[in-house]
């Protein structure tokens, strides 16, 4: 038996495969691209170890991709079955993921929360925990996990300042933006390498109005981000973001090119399809096209991938922005083709993810077809009666921001007034909208109030 960094009980006798368990743990807390060969070699230390075969699990299903679900629940048995005498938090483990590879994620952070009440050390609970309630627009869960576990941390135990960024996430999330960059702030003094409380920073910023602060923040922490992942990515999506909001369209278009849409970069090449990826792409080519912008032929590739993955809605949130794909590019019998896969798996998946691709992304996908096809008012009509059920999706106020901005232009080129105002209602009451923020509301407002 031997312990890892925080002193929780391991079930291998190996004390390389125990360092070989931290080295892999603290790779997915920093987003380290060498994570998966930092797993390969806990396998090899110690192949009969339990919760090896289970972080090789979590790691394929946090990809949200159909292909890998397969594999996961292959690797979740071998786990059930190497763990069967090993203690009963390596045991819950096991059936947390058995229970998110099940359909029912829901379910799984509920039983992370119930690991954490009793190891409030136990980082991949902790972190496996975030991550499921966020992309189930759950950032309640995110703040009462992070607060409830806090106490028992401390800058000497190893993860510190992961616990302190997620804290910095979900209070940003919670619309307590000072406790939210304090906490992130933190966590970067601590790990000036940390992305995950570099990201919350940056989302506090864009949420805040502080455009140039956000574009300091980032280039000011990128020479600490090598050997990072594709999260990479996202945080140059925000700065892209940031850009957007000074109307420096040929500055985005260069981030998109060479940063996080590089599709020459090892990173695009080794995941094309991963569904943030896929997020960041979509999202801020539709919002250039609501200023005019032409992007040229960058919506192809990614309606060549959106066509693969029709009838994968393991990400519900993902299918609006690979609709958007298709819709940009005009394949109609490939948006018809995805619409009815959508369908199929709401009837056939009984379980909360099957009900939210029925009832809520699914509606969104045909709203976004609609307004491509120019009928303002049918995509209002279709979103209208779950607009205040879109959160669900997951996803954060920044990403939701562009499903908004599809109800608000579509509202506004419709001439339906009260709709914009619903929405600008909305979005001003779920956290402060400032009043230069260029991209859709302020133009709305202006337009509504003449």
């Amino acid at each position: 038996m031997q312990n890892d960094a925080r002193g929780l009980p391991l079930s291998t006798d190996s004390e390389p495969a125990a360092r070989a368990f931290d080295h892999t743990i603290a790779g997915y807390l920093g987003y380290r691209l060498d994570t998966p060969l930092r797993l390969q070699a806990l396998l090899e230390a110690d192949p009969e170890f339990g919760m090896g075969h289970a972080l090789k699990a979590a790691f394929m299903l946090l990809g949200y991709k159909q292909a890998f679900l397969a594999p996961a629940q292959a690797s979740i048995e071998t786990a059930r079955r190497l763990t069967g005498t090993a203690s009963a938090r390596e045991q819950a483990h096991v059936a947390a993921l058995s229970t998110w590879a099940g359909g029912a994620p829901e379910r799984a952070v509920a039983m992370w929360g119930e690991i954490l009440a009793a190891h409030p050390h136990d980082i991949l609970a902790f972190r496996l925990q975030h991550f499921c309630a966020f992309w189930l627009g759950r950032p309640e869960v995110m703040l009462r996990t992070a607060e409830q576990v806090l106490p028992s941390w401390s800058a000497a135990l190893p993860g510190f300042a992961s616990v302190l960024a997620c804290r910095s996430f979900a209070h940003e999330e919670c619309g307590s933006y000072t406790i939210a960059e304090a906490a992130g702030r933190d966590a970067i003094a601590l790990d000036p390498q940390d992305l995950w409380a570099a990201h919350a920073v940056a989302h506090v910023l864009e949420m805040q109005g502080r455009r140039s602060e956000g574009e300091q923040w980032i280039a000011g922490l990128e020479a600490n981000w090598e050997g990072g992942n594709n999260l990479m990515h996202h945080l140059w999506w925000h700065q892209a973001m940031y850009r957007l909001e000074r109307q420096d369209f040929a500055g985005v278009l260069a981030l998109y090119d060479r940063r996080f849409r590089n599709l020459n970069s090892p990173l695009t090449l080794q995941q094309p399809d991963l569904y943030i990826d896929a997020q960041n792409a979509a999202s801020m080519l539709f919002r250039l096209g609501l200023h005019g912008v032409d992007p040229g032929d960058r919506w192809a590739e990614l309606a060549d991938k959106a066509e693969a993955r029709t009838g994968d809605c393991l990400s519900a949130f993902t299918l609006p922005h690979w609709m958007m794909a298709l819709a940009a590019t005009g394949r109609q019998a490939a948006a018809e083709r995805m619409l009815a896969a959508m369908a199929d798996f709401a009837a056939a998946t009984p379980t909360a993810n099957g009900a939210l691709v029925g009832r809520i992304a699914q509606p969104i996908c045909l709203a976004v077809w609609r307004r491509a096809a120019g009928d303002h008012a049918g995509a209002v009509a279709a979103m209208r009666p779950i607009l205040g059920d879109m959160y669900r999706l997951g996803g954060s106020h920044a990403q939701q921001d562009v499903l908004e901005q599809l109800y608000l232009h579509s509202a506004m080129a419709a001439g339906l007034q009260a709709d914009a105002r619903l929405l600008l209602e909305r979005v001003a009451g779920r956290h402060a909208v400032p009043p230069a923020r260029r991209i859709g509301y302020a133009e709305a407002a202006r337009r509504l109030l003449h």
